[in-house]
């Protein structure tokens, strides 16, 4: 092979690599966009209702693989802190669309054995974290009062 040759060969490649970093989505994160509403359903008592927090992928559907929901404010300034809601997939669980807050999930189970999704607090941001074997997202909400701002990855 001749020199010339080398330098075309070497440049060929050298554009091939451009071209697939920059115009296709291969080392593009794998971002879940999530979206939240809050919905009340009807209840016995005084209050005679409830919220419940829903939970949205745009339309997508996903086999999550782990389902984590934390204090925004204590997560900030411990990584480690105890999760709210932790649910992790068995094996393979059934793709969802959306789920609510503290529900369950097909294929899912709670990360410790036997617990449950505490009750949010009112006006405490929360910040959810969701992943799908590669793809994560996570979203920021609360329970009435403020909306948080814009979630990251959103």
């Amino acid at each position: 092979m001749t020199k010339q040759k080398q330098i075309l060969t070497v440049a060929a490649l050298l554009l091939a690599c451009v071209y697939i970093y920059y115009f296709t989505g291969w080392f593009n994160p794998k971002i879940i966009p999530i979206s939240y509403t809050e919905r009340y359903q009807m209840a016995r008592g005084p209050s005679g209702r409830f919220p419940m927090i829903l939970f949205g992928f745009g339309g997508e559907r996903y086999r999550l693989s782990e389902i984590k929901v934390v204090p925004l404010a204590a997560w900030q300034t411990n990584q480690a802190t105890t999760p709210v809601w932790y649910l992790r997939s068995r094996s393979r669980s059934a793709p969802v669309e959306f789920f609510s807050y503290g529900g369950n999930l097909p294929g899912m189970e709670p990360a410790v054995p036997g617990a449950h999704a505490a009750p949010l607090e009112t006006n405490v941001t929360y910040r959810l974290f969701v992943r799908a074997g590669g793809y994560k997202g996570q979203c920021d909400f609360q329970l009435g009062g403020r909306l948080p701002a814009a979630s990251p990855g959103s």
